[in-house]
């Protein structure tokens, strides 16, 4: 059985290469992609993973307590080579249809959903909407019920998009091992656990032992010394 703390990745595709990539105005599919991943790595300081990283087809359950929380795993998918996609609200939809670009389906679209689960990652956040930060709230049944259906694994991922001792704010994904859908909501209990405990016991200014930096991000100034730093160090002949 694969490492934990070493997380595995598979080349087999590209997220938007499947279903909602391509077709027509392909050049405004790359340009939002290409958005996407730019806001990722200018608002985060990183994307970090731990865990058996889903091969192929899967349905992931995550928590959802971040606004960042669906682009965080699109590059995740990027960077494990899988094709990507997200159940999402039917009133956010309406307001940018054009994120079906990047891997969106209207929650109510079952059909779609259990066709992209089978060529890639499908998102489906079991508390249904973003909640505060914090335990798990109420979960829904339509992540298991898409995965049975589907025929592919149901992953229970936990998330966390956290301030820590560096300037902007760093994502951490735990992939769980698969589950039976009546196993998910004790499973995604534990992942989180086990998240939090990992944060929590760590420096805040290195990762978590046994996380891999999938997505770099933006640099902390406490990690470099600008040009108007070192002329002001420069000017003044103050030392450390």
């Amino acid at each position: 059985m694969p490492d934990r703390s070493a997380p595995t990745r598979s080349g087999a595709g590209q997220a938007g290469a499947g279903p909602s990539g391509g077709g027509r105005h392909a050049w405004a599919t790359w340009l939002l992609s290409r958005s996407v991943s730019r806001s990722v790595r200018a608002g985060l300081g990183g994307v970090w993973v731990r865990g058996p990283v889903p091969v192929g087809g899967a349905v992931l359950a995550p928590n959802h307590h971040s606004w960042w929380d669906g682009y965080v795993l699109r590059e995740a998918a990027l960077w494990a080579g899988s094709d990507f996609a997200v159940l999402m609200g039917a009133r956010q939809l309406s307001r940018f249809p054009f994120l079906r670009r990047v891997g969106a389906v209207r929650v109510d679209e079952v059909r779609a959903g259990v066709k992209r689960a089978r060529v890639g990652w499908l998102v489906v956040f079991p508390e249904g909407a973003v909640q505060p930060a914090g335990p798990l709230r109420a979960m829904q049944p339509g992540a298991a019920w898409i995965a049975g259906a589907a025929g592919v694994p149901l992953v229970p991922v936990a998330l966390r998009v956290v301030m820590r001792g560096a300037q902007a704010p760093e994502a951490f994904v735990r992939f769980g091992w698969p589950v039976a859908g009546p196993d998910l909501n004790d499973a995604l209990h534990r992942e989180l656990a086990a998240l939090d405990a990992d944060l929590l016991d760590s420096d805040p200014e290195t990762p978590p032992a046994g996380y891999l930096r999938a997505v770099p991000g933006r640099a902390s100034r406490s990690e470099r010394v600008d040009l108007p730093s070192r002329l002001l160090s420069w000017i003044t002949g103050d030392r450390g």
